[in-house]
């Protein structure tokens, strides 16, 4: 049976590893009108909490999900629907709505992660379908391809998708020949040309958005337009402190008030957060490695490589995306380069694409779409 004027609410699938999630608190009340955009809820998983945003609009009848509990990905949490649709047809529609179950068959049953060897290493990589323009993610110091989780689901409706872990992070091989950006920018092409990407969407977040910026001034055809996130490489100054309290960090204790420095909202940084990245700093070669990059990087408690000058000669487009509340690289450097396209979030910190993935979607989606 089918209710074309009722809209389901449900779990959201952030990231291809998501089964599930705690649904952590309402912030809308049945009987009230939801716009598209509007933080509906709250949602936790074993990766962070975040606000749900809602893809549709209309009025918010009934509240299926209790706060509190565990539901599956795609599971029924509220229903929308005009106030002539009668209570009868919403129960129907509640009643006839299918919960997925693991091993069901669904469309994102098969590998959470792939594998690629590469000149610069065995290299994983995480990929959702999708016609139209690729975009290619590509993370910060310390970050890993999970950053993007709030994203690559997103950017698939505009192009395939990829998420990639830098040597030294991740799944990936942690030794790196030659610590640096260079290093990094040929593990990304060597990780395109294994792929067969070209012409793709680079969207860079932090050293990673440096990294992609030399990716594109290679000038191989690899990179049709760019998409920054607070990146390095746009000015000399950044928090030496949060680098050096990252490195530096062997327990919960040091590490938790290292991460507050990456976002606005300081509730952001669970347990499970610190947890994963200790167990990922304990692994054989990671500590050498982010030395090596943090000493290459950033001696003297600055950027050693600024792109400005290179940057603006570049033809393609670019849009730079910057938290207001960075505390890690201020948010003046978004005004580096002038023929870039600006965004500034006011709510986010130095996480922008976790801490308004909505947004930031919308920006990435009609970039790609943009260049193609």
């Amino acid at each position: 049976m089918t209710h074309p004027n009722i809209t389901p609410i449900v779990m959201p699938k952030w990231g291809l590893s998501m089964k599930e999630g705690t649904l952590a608190a309402w912030h809308v009340e049945e009987g009230q009108t939801i716009v598209p955009g509007q933080e509906i809820m709250d949602v936790e998983t074993d990766k962070i909490a975040n606000a749900v945003e809602a893809p549709d609009g209309g009025l918010l009848r009934r509240r299926i999900g209790e706060v509190g509990l565990v539901y599956p990905v795609k599971a029924l949490l509220g229903v929308m629907a005009p106030a002539e649709t009668s209570d009868a047809e919403i129960d129907a529609f509640v009643s006839d709505f299918a919960v997925p179950t693991a091993g069901g068959g669904d469309e994102d049953d098969g590998p959470v992660h792939h594998f690629v060897h590469t000149p610069s290493g065995r290299l994983r990589y995480a990929m959702r379908p999708g016609e139209g323009t690729p975009t290619v993610f590509v993370h910060g110091f310390g970050g890993d391809l999970d950053n993007w989780l709030f994203n690559i689901d997103a950017a698939a409706a505009a192009g395939p998708a990829y998420a990639l872990d830098l040597p030294g992070h991740g799944g990936s091989d942690k030794a790196i020949a030659r610590p640096g950006l260079a290093a990094l920018a040929e593990a990304v092409a060597a990780f395109m040309h294994a792929t067969g990407l070209s012409d793709a969407h680079l969207v860079g977040h932090s050293m990673g958005g440096a990294v992609a910026s030399l990716v594109a001034l290679r000038g191989d055809g690899l990179v049709r337009a760019l998409t920054l996130i607070s990146p390095a490489g746009l000015g000399a100054e950044i928090n030496a402190g949060y680098i050096d309290g990252f490195v530096a960090a062997e327990s919960r204790r040091e590490l938790k008030p290292v991460l507050k420095d990456l976002f606005a909202d300081e509730n952001l940084v669970s347990r499970q957060m610190i947890d994963d990245l200790l167990k990922y700093k304990r692994l054989d070669g990671v500590p050498s490695a982010l030395r090596g990059l943090a000493s290459a990087m950033f001696a003297g408690g600055r950027q050693t490589t600024v792109l400005t000058d290179r940057l603006a000669a570049l033809s393609i487009p670019i849009q730079v995306i910057w938290g207001a509340r960075d505390a890690v690289i201020p948010a003046t450097h978004a005004k580096a380069l002038p023929h870039a396209k600006v965004e500034i979030v006011e709510t986010a910190g130095h996480m922008a694409m976790m801490e308004a993935a909505g947004r930031v979607n919308d920006l990435i989606r009609m970039q790609t779409q943009g260049a193609a």
